[in-house]
């Protein structure tokens, strides 16, 4: 690994050691869910939210597009019948895409695997490095659900802003309880604008179910 490599992930690693505010809620809204509920993880990765979500009895559907993430996601849950799996990416229309490796992935492809991304724009890919995986289109699947859905996770790279769009526009912000959903607009400079323009509509809509603020 080079020197870079690694300094970046060191740099990661003591991120996660802080306490952050939105994950503890996030916890806590995962704790809260009962048997039967309905959740989602959009980006799942390796399934560590995914399992807090499966441990109360839930029925999580949990979305990861990586191989490499998505092999350890179907490890990590394999214990959880409730948990439904799928090696996909959450976008706004169906059909195959492209996925962008992060530009360390050839040194640790899972631990890389949280910078995979659909942005060919992203500034942490390599724009040669990509593989075609499966879209699922998530306004139309929580449209196909039978009851609410009281938890989602979000972490799908920058491609957010388009999808949770789509939900708003399609009203399905209504059928959602809670949402923890990491937004890309400091890092990605073209996403500033639509981002700040998704946070002014869902206060006049107020849905403040919505918090763009997991890192």
């Amino acid at each position: 690994m080079n020197l870079l490599a690694s300094l970046s992930r060191l740099a990661k690693a003591r991120r996660d050691r802080r306490r952050r505010p939105e994950v503890n809620d996030f916890i806590l809204a995962a704790a809260a869910l009962e048997a039967g509920d309905i959740a989602i993880d959009c980006g799942a990765n390796v399934g560590l939210y995914t399992v807090k979500m499966a441990a109360s009895g839930a029925r999580v559907f949990a979305f990861e597009p990586d191989p490499a993430a998505y092999a350890k996601l179907v490890q990590a849950t394999r214990e959880y019948p409730n948990v439904t799996v799928y090696q996909a990416a959450v976008t706004t229309q169906p059909g195959p895409v492209k996925l962008y490796l992060h530009k360390w992935a050839e040194q640790d492809p899972v631990y890389w695997s949280t910078g995979s991304s659909l942005l060919e724009s992203k500034n942490n890919i390599r724009k040669d490095r990509y593989i075609e995986v499966e879209a699922v289109m998530l306004a139309e699947f929580i449209e196909g659900l039978e009851g609410r859905v009281k938890l989602l996770k979000m972490d799908i790279e920058g491609a957010e802003v388009d999808v949770l769009n789509q939900l708003l526009e399609r009203g399905l912000h209504s059928r959602i309880d809670a949402a923890f959903v990491e937004v890309h607009d400091r890092r990605v400079a073209a996403l500033r604008a639509p981002t700040q323009q998704l946070r002014e509509r869902l206060e006049k809509l107020q849905a403040r179910q919505f918090r763009l603020d997991w890192r």
